[in-house]
């Protein structure tokens, strides 16, 4: 190996051939959930690990949760919470929020999985399968408070309850409802949602409530009930607009350096030529784009960092790279193989995603598979 090939492979991280390097700190993830837990009392905190724990990887972060005391989980959709119910304890509860499809009630109550019943067809199926079974089964149980999306409008609620055989066959976990809002503390749709939810949950009073997700944590503790159930602030994302960061960050994602260049004024610069050179700049191309889970949107507008120095997305996102301008940084202060930083402490989530005009569960969601992943493991809790 020469001089040139020594200092380079000396100076910049393996990624193992990968696009970049994605590093998912389960030791803040821990620590976040402990937090959340804490501010949630003296009600509990579940823990929404859906599409895939956010994207970060369920078989992965589940056990940590686990093992830091949570014993409630929310899955979206019932084919994730067949992959995660071999790694929950038989203590635990795993819901499913999008309730199920017609045929697959055999199967969620062979595995133990609850389903969020959010119409009254969704009822009818599920008590026809307590009365195939002789028996009774789980269910929660969701109220449309206010956001035209899943659950029962009060009328309906007051007709269920209303009708003793309503839910025959059906023991009642929770009532549930979703905030729409709770990212913005002073809309009044909080307020109004929480009406509606004390309404119909006076309907079910021998039954918990659970209403507060990662923004709702942060309202008053009337919108608590007795199971919380946070999601983006595990993760390390910011739950309510415009407050300083409550938890600890839990990913950083560097790409590497594939190629640098010098180009003259006058030079289009990636697809379409959208952006054109008004004078000499030197460019940067690193190995990751919109297929590795980087917002096109963010062309001309986002940025990477180095060593502090902000340097801005040069043209087009393609599928596979990005071209970014780093005539700021010292001539030769990139090279093959050196890593800029995507997110991390100079770029954080809600930063890159207001880049894109998204919000930061869809950069996380949207993390590709072609990033080497690194996990920080948490140290052992103390006894």
């Amino acid at each position: 190996m020469n001089d040139t090939m020594r200092s380079i492979s000396a100076d910049v991280p393996s990624t193992l051939g990968a696009a970049g390097l994605l590093t998912i700190d389960l030791g803040a993830l821990r620590d976040n959930y402990l937090a959340l837990a804490r501010r949630a009392e003296p009600a509990r905190a579940a823990a929404v690990v859906k599409a895939d724990a956010y994207g970060l990887g369920a078989e992965k972060v589940v056990p940590v949760l686990l093992e830091a005391g949570c014993r409630d989980f929310f899955v979206a959709h019932f084919s994730e919470a067949l992959k995660l119910r071999p790694l929950i304890a038989a203590d635990c509860r795993l819901f499913v929020l999008n309730g199920l499809l017609p045929g697959d009630e055999q199967t969620c109550a062979d595995t133990g999985i609850i389903p969020v019943l959010n119409g009254l067809e969704q009822i009818a199926l599920w008590k026809a399968e307590a009365r195939r079974r002789d028996t009774v089964l789980p269910a929660a149980l969701q109220f449309d408070t206010g956001m035209s999306r899943l659950g029962l409008s009060l009328d309906e609620a007051k007709a269920l309850a209303a009708d003793p055989s309503g839910l025959e066959g059906i023991h009642l976990e929770i009532v549930m409802s979703h905030l729409a809002c709770a990212d913005e503390p002073e809309n009044p749709a909080n307020t109004a949602q929480l009406a509606n939810m004390q309404i119909a949950g006076a309907l079910f009073p021998q039954t918990p409530v659970c209403f507060s997700n990662s923004g709702g944590l942060f309202l008053t503790p009337d919108y608590r009930g007795a199971l919380c159930r946070p999601g983006i602030a595990l993760y390390g994302g910011v739950p309510q607009n415009g407050m300083e960061n409550p938890g600890k960050p839990v990913v950083t994602l560097s790409v590497a350096v594939v190629q640098t260049r010098t180009v003259p004024a006058g030079t289009a610069i990636g697809y379409g030529g959208s952006l054109v050179a008004d004078k000499p700049m030197r460019l940067a191309v690193i190995s990751a784009g919109y297929a590795d889970g980087i917002p096109r949107c963010l062309s001309n507008r986002g940025a990477a960092y180095y060593n502090g120095v902000r340097l801005p997305i040069a043209g087009r996102v393609s599928m596979d790279s990005i071209i970014l301008d780093v005539t700021a940084l010292p001539e030769g202060a990139l090279k093959l193989g050196s890593m800029v930083e995507l997110i991390g402490p100079r770029q954080t989530l809600e930063q890159i995603a207001a880049d894109a005009g998204t919000i930061s569960y869809e950069i996380l969601t949207s993390l590709g598979k072609r990033y080497r992943r690194v996990y920080r493991n948490p140290q052992p809790l103390k006894a």
